[in-house]
């Protein structure tokens, strides 16, 4: 039987929400062990001068716990 727990991060890209999402991944990866998923929560840009400065995403990342 395994146990999972899930912790929700923020990550930002100047590129797009996909980058964000991979950057978000790619870190999550090197702290966590385990991680099986993650759940896009939230999607937000920031804005400055009429235009689009960068793109956020919060996420839950579902890691399994070791035994």
């Amino acid at each position: 039987m395994s146990v999972a727990r899930v912790t929700e991060i923020t990550s930002s890209s100047k590129k797009s929400f996909d980058d964000a999402i991979k950057q978000g991944i790619d870190r999550a990866c090197k702290t966590l062990k385990n991680v099986e998923g993650a759940w896009i929560q939230d999607q937000k840009v920031v804005i400055s001068k009429g235009k689009i400065v960068a793109y956020r995403v919060s996420m839950k990342v579902t890691f399994i716990l070791a035994e």
